[in-house]
């Protein structure tokens, strides 16, 4: 079962990377909400290796794979920030459309990534596991918690939503960052590592859909 979870969330995240893309105003492309095509394109990489993994085997082949994963994980993943400020500046909020808000974003996302590659990927070493018919190799030492970088990105998504349904009455973007937030804290009695990876997919619908709805909202007449 969690083979074909994971399978449907790369497919889920293809279908969001292609919708968001053609629906997006061509004059955004090179924007801050660009930002999060990287981070769909690592979800399609993280789940489509997770998936295939029982496939591939064992093997140094596969461990250099969930290595990517985490170093994909790490660069990417902060750069939510920057995609939090992109789509409230094409809110059209004001005092942030400034190059101080910028380096400040800038700078915010490069400690959140150096966080957590000292944190969790320098160093880092591997162990093959089978969970639930899926085959991935997980860090022989596990914190036991959420990272700290996930958990400011997330704050830094809950805040931006509020803001953003404050300002534009756009509630969704802060409603995917809270189910997911919520989701992965609740746990779940279900046989499946996968199922809480749907809140992260919650998260991602949420965060394209405000993209496109602010990009229109900005190019209407």
């Amino acid at each position: 079962m969690d083979t074909f979870l994971y399978l449907f969330y790369s497919a889920a995240y293809i279908a969001l990377f292609i919708w968001s893309l053609n629906a997006s105003p061509k004059a955004h492309l090179r924007s801050l909400n660009s930002f999060l095509y990287l981070v769909l394109a690592g979800l399609i990489f993280d789940n489509t290796v997770v998936a295939a993994g029982k496939f591939i085997g064992e093997g140094s082949f596969l461990e250099a794979l969930n290595q990517l994963r985490y170093w994909i994980h790490a660069m990417i993943t902060p750069t939510l920030v920057l995609f939090s400020l992109g789509i409230l500046r094409t809110a059209g909020l004001r005092g942030i459309n400034n190059t101080f808000s910028f380096y400040i974003a800038v700078v915010f996302t490069s400690t959140l990534i150096i966080l957590e590659m000292v944190t969790e990927v320098f160093g880092l070493e591997l162990k093959a596991s089978w969970e639930y018919g899926v085959l991935r190799y997980i860090p022989v030492e596990t914190s036991g918690g959420p990272p700290l970088m996930i958990l400011l990105v997330t704050l830094v998504l809950i805040i931006s939503g509020i803001i953003l349904w404050k300002y534009t009455n756009w509630p969704w973007m802060f409603i995917g960052a809270l189910i997911m937030t919520l989701g992965s804290a609740v746990p779940i009695p279900i046989n499946s590592s996968a199922i809480t990876n749907g809140f992260e997919l919650l998260l991602a619908i949420s965060l394209v859909m405000t993209k496109i709805h602010q990009e229109k909202s900005e190019n209407a007449p």
